[in-house]
């Protein structure tokens, strides 16, 4: 089984979310969506890991389209801190021995990818499916990993680009205003 992994602190799930949830449902066999407790290169503010879970579950339950083939997971809850998006994905491995996993980002992350910890490892065990985000050339940071190794899984997600943002999300909440309409 070709199984998407999709992490992220998802605070919150918001319709860009969906739209990329929707497409990957389209393109692999499940999807493991997987909150992360705090991304190393980022700060978080707001809710707490467990609670982001619960919330993302609740909003992949709305959604029936996605019903079977996406999976919440809180395993990154679970694993010893900081944690690392390889010891994830060699964890995931080890409960899905028989299948293909392979990481899902966006185009901000790709274009730093080699800031991850064991990025090497990821890009040749798993490989790395991106998606398009607002000021980001997916493709010039696709060729500039594989000008440092031809082997390295890259592909990019042919997908439309949804311009929404958790931190607007929360930011508008704080000024007092109802984002609703984007929530997932």
């Amino acid at each position: 089984m070709d199984i998407a992994v999709y992490s992220g602190s998802f605070n919150p799930l918001h319709i860009g979310h969906l739209a990329i949830l929707r497409n990957l449902v389209e393109k692999f066999d499940k999807v493991l969506l997987v909150v992360s407790p705090k991304n190393p290169l980022k700060d978080i503010d707001g809710a707490t890991g467990e609670s982001r879970f619960h919330a993302a579950v609740e909003a992949v339950a709305r959604h029936p389209e996605l019903d079977g083939k996406v999976e919440v997971s809180d395993i990154e809850l679970h694993l010893p801190q900081p944690n690392y998006t390889y010891v994830t994905l060699d964890v995931l491995q080890e409960l899905h021995p028989d299948d293909t996993l392979t990481l899902v980002t966006g185009g901000d992350q790709i274009a730093n990818f080699s800031r991850w910890r064991e990025y090497r490892h990821i890009l040749l065990c798993y490989g790395l499916a991106a998606f398009p985000r607002e000021g980001y050339d997916n493709e010039a940071a696709r060729d500039t990993l594989l000008e440092e190794n031809p082997d390295y899984r890259i592909s990019l997600l042919d997908m439309p680009l949804v311009n929404v943002s958790s931190s607007e999300i929360r930011a508008a909440i704080a000024a007092g205003a109802d984002p609703s309409e984007l929530l997932m």
